[in-house]
Parts: C-alpha cells; structure tokens; sequence
C-alpha cells in the first residue's frame, strides 16, 4: 500500500510542477508588465505547494522562476518606457506607469535615486507599490537600460525571496497546503495594504 500510494503522489506532484512552474513565469511576467496582479502572493502560494512536496528543489524552482520572470518583465516594461519616452506621442505603457506613480511618491523616487543611484532599485521591490515611481524616476532619469538590469537583478532576487519566506512560514503553520496558500496571501496582501493605510491616515491627520 505504501508503494502504491507513493507511486500516486510521485505522477501527481510531476503533473503539479510540468503546468505550475510555466504558469508561476508567465504570471509573474504579465504581473510584471501589468501591475495589478498580485505576484508576490502567487510567489507565496507557489513556496506553500513546493514546501509540502516530496520533490527535491522544488522550493529553489519556485525562486529561480519567480524571480527570472519578475526581472524579465521588469526590463520588457523599462524598455517599453524607454520607447515611450522617445516617441512625440508617448505609448499607453508609459501612460500606465505613469497613472500608476503619485506625484508625492514620484519626487521622493526621484531624490533617493539623485542621493543613491541604481541602489536604490534593490529596495524598489521590496516596498510595496514602490517599484513604478522608482522605474519612472529611473526612465525620466534617462537610465540606460544596461543600468536599469543592473540594479533590477538583486532587486527581483531579494523580491522573491521575500515572499517565499511568507510562503514557507505559512506553509509551515499548517499540515494541508490549502491552509498555508490562504495564509500566504493573507499575510501578502496585508504587507502590501499597510503603507497605503499609513500614508492615508497620515494625510487625514495632516488634514
């Protein structure tokens, strides 16, 4: 009964990886390009399943895609803001980085690039919804795109990370997966909620 039973959840964990794995890329990639999916709770999610399965290095797979994703849409979007910035007409990708980088969060994108340069796009990541005003700092900077690569690629890596630790910490809470992917991405979305909350109560104060 024990071989059988392996035997079932060996196919059943392969079948998992051949469609999860392509599905966490492109997900992350269109999150990447199109910034209102939530990719740092798909990341979380992801780290849950890898956490409970059998296979070896499935968690380092979970972090090699989500971060090889999350850095190739970086640099798609960057480029395509780049050719917005050269063209008279602009493009509806700058439009959209723009719609999404308030003009308050903008100008302090802006001084901490002036003040620390391309270091600043390792912690752009990291700081929720800080990621567009420091890449649209860095296209009206004119940063190169080589430049822009540079600083990225620790930043996706640290990204990533991050929210696999959120992953493994939910996943470890709980013996179902279900439990911690909830878990997961309730923690995500909280972590991302919270600086918007303290920005609007700081201007309700100010107020």
């Amino acid at each position: 009964m024990f071989l059988a039973a392996g035997s079932t959840t060996v196919p059943a964990e392969s079948a998992q990886q051949a469609i999860g794995y392509p599905s966490l890329f492109l997900l992350v990639l269109v999150g990447a390009l199109v910034p209102v999916v939530p990719t740092g709770a798909l990341v979380s999610s992801a780290a849950v399943v890898a956490f409970h399965q059998t296979a070896p290095f499935s968690l380092v797979l979970v972090f090699v895609v989500a971060a090889l994703a999350a850095f190739l849409g970086d640099l798609v979007l960057y480029w395509l803001g780049r050719r917005g910035m050269r063209s008279q007409n602009g493009s509806r990708w700058l439009q959209a980085i723009r719609d999404r980088a308030p003009e308050d969060r903008l100008a302090q994108a802006q001084r901490k690039l002036g003040d620390h340069g391309v270091t600043v796009l390792t912690l752009s990541r990291l700081v929720p919804a800080g990621r567009i005003p420091v890449m649209l700092a860095c296209l009206m900077a004119r940063m190169p795109l080589r430049d822009f690569a540079r600083g990225d690629a620790p930043a996706c890596l640290a990204w990533a990370a991050t929210y696999q630790l959120i992953g493994i910490l939910g996943g470890s809470l709980f013996p179902e997966p279900w439990e911690g992917v909830v878990t997961a991405v309730v923690l995500t979305l909280t972590v991302s909620a919270v600086p918007g909350m303290w920005r609007r109560m700081r201007r309700a104060t100010a107020l």
